[in-house]
């Protein structure tokens, strides 16, 4: 008899397994070694048919063990005919006893028995795979594998126990003696297979309910991870939404904040506007008293004349002595100390004229230039200006040659200009202040009687601080004054005064000269009779033997005087007045002084410019005055 060797049980199951069986070999609860399928497993094992083909066999074996016992007087040949016949259909575990020529009894058992439940399809690899299972199936493959096996060992028991009376009866017709103990340690050995088994399916068992739990809590971790992933990400746009929001609430702070600084800052502008018109008021205010104080103090550089006297002179206002009316007030012409004078009476119901009369006594009693007009004196009570009398009157007069005057040569008309801007220089140079004309215009220029001009009504001249009397922009005034035609634009537009407020009216006033034409639209018609080589026949056709260049030179100088943009005109003194003494001298050298009526020039132009203008004293036998147009035209210019 051949016993069982526990170290070969493994290695004959292994052997004697199925290649489309998959071993574990366990050993004291672990998994010592396994052995993979090489194929899938077929649809129906052929182990199966085998073994149920044995139990069909079962009761026909048992049959014929009965009948082997009766009949005694049977041949041995016929007996081992029967015993090779039930060999085939006995149990795996009694053909193992049979010698050394059969297979071993672990690799016959595990052989002929039906493992197929460990096949690869049942394999635990599948927790590491993301693949679904079914459980159900799972569980009933597992628990209709553990009947099978029990179904096979009970099949081997019961095999067994039909062929012990078999094998006892033959053990003297074979020669083969079994013993009692044999038959107990295959019991044993049987028993102790069948716990293991049984062992091992439990850890099975147990393994792949781990798996399965492993599993569940592996798709559950897996579930809180996309929902934690997924909040994370609301979380996350939450986060975004409310940075965006904060940025913008941020963005509107910072608007607020800059909108609020740019009202404060505009709050301290319009403060500081009121504070420097406050402190130019009380600085016009602090002028004003100044005046007022030197007129009324005895100490002044004017002669004061009584009322009386002015009233006898003029025979009581009499209209035969008056010469003109503007809205100052009227004009008489009279004698004071044997000197012709005119006197300007203020107007009384004159809002402005109080101002005017006290600006024009501060101004001409304060300056003394040949090409200004001579203040002789003033009755400060009655606000009566005592003037020289001007034999020619108005320069606006004689150029439009009211009172059938006779025409100015283009020799005088260039000394003029001339004289002009020199005048105006010195106004703008005055010292310690710089002083603006504001209203420079043919009307307010006098002409004596050698057509020596001289700038009048310096009423609404305004003094302007010496830092800023060159700048683009400078001295703001609340209203903007002076004669339309004349205004300077930007200051009529912005009330920013400055000295070259004076270039523009001087240019309109150039354009006169030559042109003798009315100041509307003046600037455009020479503009475009020097684009179209028609400038001839802009010039005042009274005059026949004007010098066509120099005369457009001067009216090209006039044009830029007369620029839109204060800063595009040019400077008076190194552009404009070098080219009027250019044109004085051309003229001075053509002067013809029998063009004159009346009187001609006794000294020249530059001569005059150095006499004193106590000296220059008008005649008192001319006819016309000159003062009743200008005087008119002052009055609708205001």
């Amino acid at each position: 008899m051949r016993r069982f060797k526990h170290h070969d049980i493994t290695a004959n199951i292994t052997k004697g397994a199925p290649d489309f069986c998959t071993v574990y070999v366990i050993a004291k609860g672990k998994v010592s070694a396994m052995k993979n399928a090489t194929r899938l497993a077929p649809i129906v094992s052929p182990l199966r048919d085998q073994i149920q083909s044995q139990v069909s066999l079962k009761p026909n074996a048992m049959s014929h063990h009965f009948l082997l016992g009766s009949e005694a007087t049977s041949d041995v040949a016929s007996d081992t005919h029967s015993l090779h016949h039930e060999d085939s259909i006995k149990s795996p575990y009694a053909k193992v006893l049979r010698g050394s020529s059969t297979k071993s009894y672990a690799d016959t058992s595990f052989t002929d028995t039906d493992i197929s439940f460990v096949s690869s399809d049942t394999d635990i690899s599948f927790v590491s795979s993301g693949r679904p299972s079914n459980e159900r199936s799972l569980a009933l493959r597992l628990s209709s594998g553990s009947e099978g096996i029990d179904n096979s060992f009970e099949m081997v028991r019961t095999s067994h126990k039909s062929v012990d009376p078999y094998l006892t009866r033959n053990e003297g017709s074979t020669g083969t003696s079994w013993s009692s103990q044999t038959m107990e340690d295959v019991e044993e050995e049987m028993k102790r297979l069948r716990l293991e088994l049984k062992h091992t399916m439990d850890m099975y068992n147990k393994a792949c309910k781990e798996a399965l739990t492993a599993k569940q809590k592996a798709m559950e971790l897996q579930r809180w991870k996309i929902e934690e992933e997924k909040r994370l990400y609301e979380a996350h746009m939450a986060e975004e939404a409310a940075m965006a929001s904060v940025e913008r609430e941020r963005a509107k702070c910072r608007a607020a904040i800059e909108a609020a600084q740019a009202e404060h800052r505009l709050a301290e502008l319009e403060a500081q506007k009121r504070i420097d018109a406050e402190m130019k008021a009380i600085k016009e205010a602090e002028v004003m008293k100044k005046a007022l104080d030197s007129l009324a103090h005895a100490d002044v550089r004017y002669r004061k004349y009584a009322i009386e006297e002015i009233e006898t002179a003029t025979e009581y206002f009499a209209d035969h002595h008056k010469i003109g009316e503007g809205g100052y007030g009227p004009v008489y012409k009279c004698y004071l100390d044997h000197t012709a004078v005119a006197v300007k009476v203020l107007r009384p119901d004159a809002a402005q004229s109080r101002s005017q009369f006290h600006q024009e006594v501060e101004i001409l009693s304060c300056i003394r230039h040949p090409n200004m007009v001579l203040l002789l004196g003033a009755c400060p009570e009655y606000g009566c200006l005592v003037y020289e009398y001007m034999a020619n009157g108005s320069l606006e007069d004689r150029l439009f040659r009211r009172g059938n005057t006779p025409v100015i040569p283009w020799q005088y008309r260039f000394q003029i200009a001339a004289e002009i801007a020199t005048c105006l220089l010195f106004l703008h140079h005055k010292k310690p202040e710089p002083l603006v004309h504001r209203d420079l215009k043919p009307g307010n220029i006098l002409l004596d009687k050698y057509y020596v001009s001289k700038i009048s009504d310096v009423g609404l001249a305004r003094l302007v601080p010496p830092s800023v009397a060159n700048s683009v922009t400078q001295y703001r005034m609340t209203s903007t004054a002076g004669t339309f035609y004349y205004i300077d634009p930007e200051y009529q537009q912005t009330g920013m005064l400055g000295v070259k407020s004076d270039i523009y009216s001087l240019g309109i006033l150039l354009l006169q000269i030559i042109t003798a034409k009315p100041p509307a639209g003046l600037t455009r018609h020479v503009s475009h009779s020097i684009e179209k080589g028609t400038f001839d026949e802009m010039l005042d056709a009274e005059v026949t033997d004007w010098p066509v260049e120099e005369a457009q030179r001067l009216a090209e100088i006039a044009l830029k005087c007369t620029e839109l943009r204060r800063k595009d005109r040019p400077d008076l003194e190194r552009v404009v007045l070098p080219e009027l003494e250019r044109l004085r001298s051309l003229a001075e050298d053509n002067m013809l002084y029998s063009t004159m009526p009346s009187s001609t020039r006794s000294h020249s132009p530059s001569i005059h410019s150095r006499v004193s203008p106590q000296d220059i004293v008008s005649d008192s036998l001319m006819t016309q005055s000159g003062y009743e147009s200008s005087s008119e035209s002052s009055a609708t210019g205001r």
